[in-house]
């Protein structure tokens, strides 16, 4: 079983990264919250910045490189979006709705993270 802090932290970077689009400026005000110098950034670079700006903390941290570094594979990510959809407690809650593709982006692009 993987701590749930954990499996958050994994895939945020990829999350905020698709999430951004819905309000850009909260994801740079939660970057420059997080100290990321958002002086110029534009709209449409909020979700990379956040992302960046988490993906510096866990690097500091010594957090796991990616979903590939606890076990999983590209050949979960089917059986981990099919568990993911019934989370309405967590998916309904985000800014914006997501497709099964959409989650299946998501856990790809956090397999390996540095």
């Amino acid at each position: 079983m993987i701590p749930h802090g954990l499996a958050v932290v994994l895939t945020a970077p990829s999350v905020f990264r698709f999430t951004a689009p819905s309000d850009p400026d909260k994801h740079l005000e939660a970057a420059a919250i997080l100290g990321a110098d958002v002086t110029g950034k534009k709209q449409a670079d909020a979700g990379r910045v956040l992302s960046d700006t988490i993906l510096k903390y866990m690097d500091i941290m010594k957090v796991e490189n990616g979903l590939n570094a606890i076990g999983y594979s590209a050949q979960d990510i089917p059986q981990l979006v099919k568990g993911a959809l019934p989370q309405h407690r967590l998916l309904k809650i985000a800014p914006i709705p997501q497709s099964e593709e959409d989650l299946s982006k998501i856990l790809e692009d956090s397999l390996t993270l540095y």
